[in-house]
């Protein structure tokens, strides 16, 4: 049974910094891809950044520059470390292992519990 475990959430001001984990346990072969999405009260769950088995990364654009993904894979653990975090960044962070779905795309098929971000200003 897969499991993923997100930590490192938690309150910090405008300007501050975060380290988010999540842990994959339990996962039969290797992801094609693993990512970071946030979600608001109301709002759609959001692409935050995403980091392939190969390391290429993607950032949305409101994090470039900020924020920087990566992972240990003999760990089984992916990362975001989030650097001068704003008031926007606030929301709940999910961890996503991708997969390789029945019609051959890498899809995200397993998600964490989710980790609670506060930037206050």
């Amino acid at each position: 049974q897969v499991q993923q475990v997100e930590f490192g959430g938690g309150s910090v001001q405008a300007g501050g910094s975060l380290l988010l984990s999540c842990v994959v346990t339990g996962m039969r072969g290797s992801t094609c891809k693993m990512g970071w999405y946030r979600q608001t009260p109301g709002q759609e769950r959001e692409f935050v950044s995403s980091i392939s088995h190969q390391d290429t990364k993607f950032y949305a654009d409101f994090v470039k520059g900020r924020f920087t993904i990566s992972q240990d894979n003999a760990k089984a653990t992916l990362y975001l470390q989030m650097n001068s975090l704003q008031t926007e960044d606030t929301a709940v962070y999910y961890c996503g292992a991708g997969t390789i779905s029945g019609d051959g795309t890498c899809t995200y098929n397993f998600w964490g519990q989710g980790t609670q971000v506060t930037v206050s200003s």
